[in-house]
């Protein structure tokens, strides 16, 4: 297949296409944050850009409305060509960020390996309709795509099986069975929507020994 190239169709209603040389590698890396890996990256940027969701826009079928991408120093600067603010300050960009992590959507940075320390955006993602997020839960894929640094553990004495923290996990990783919470922390991305929903205070983020 030397010299060809392969078009991919996207999955969305739009039905565009996408065409990718064969021989061309694309190395980027995906990273589910807490809401404290998010603010050390948010204050050390040097341009933060508030810009809206892709896949909510093309789609228009997610379930929450809330919107929390955030583009950084260089792709913020592209982004605010031609607008008229100048950027949103990290408070800023932290507040969109906590409203978009109480409705429930995962953080999800973008890294590229040339620069693996340097995240060039954060998305406010869902499992319902998200490009990314939607099809690694759909098709159990995560696990081979997100490396978990973070895990979230549960203590049982505390733990009132009310279900909440079933209903926030995205990745599926909490279920009720017979009236009682099972979790399978093999599924846990570290994201946290679980911690700030526990009323009982039965779970906390802690760093996974073996990401």
């Amino acid at each position: 297949m030397t010299g060809k190239s392969l078009s991919l169709k996207r999955y969305n209603r739009l039905s565009s296409a996408t065409t990718i040389p064969v021989e061309v590698k694309i190395e980027a890396e995906l990273k589910v944050l807490d809401l404290g890996e998010m603010e050390k990256i948010l204050r050390n940027a040097r341009k933060l850009a508030l810009t809206g969701c892709g896949c909510r826009k093309d789609r228009k079928n997610c379930k929450t409305t809330v919107s929390g991408c955030i583009d950084l120093d260089e792709l913020a600067d592209k982004a605010l060509q031609g607008r008229d603010d100048k950027g949103s300050t990290p408070e800023e960009a932290l507040e969109q960020m906590k409203k978009s992590h109480r409705a429930g959507l995962v953080h999800m940075a973008y890294t590229f390996r040339k620069d693996p320390g340097k995240v060039t955006k954060i998305c406010s993602c869902c499992s319902c309709f998200c490009q990314t997020l939607s099809g690694l839960v759909r098709f159990g894929t995560a696990k081979h795509v997100i490396p978990a640094g973070s895990i979230a553990t549960d203590n049982r004495d505390l733990c009132t099986n009310c279900g909440a923290c079933v209903k926030r996990c995205q990745f599926e990783a909490r279920s009720l069975e017979d009236g009682k919470m099972r979790y399978n922390p093999d599924l846990c991305y570290g994201c946290g929507l679980c911690i700030s929903n526990c009323r009982p205070g039965a779970i906390s983020l802690e760093k996974r020994q073996n990401p």
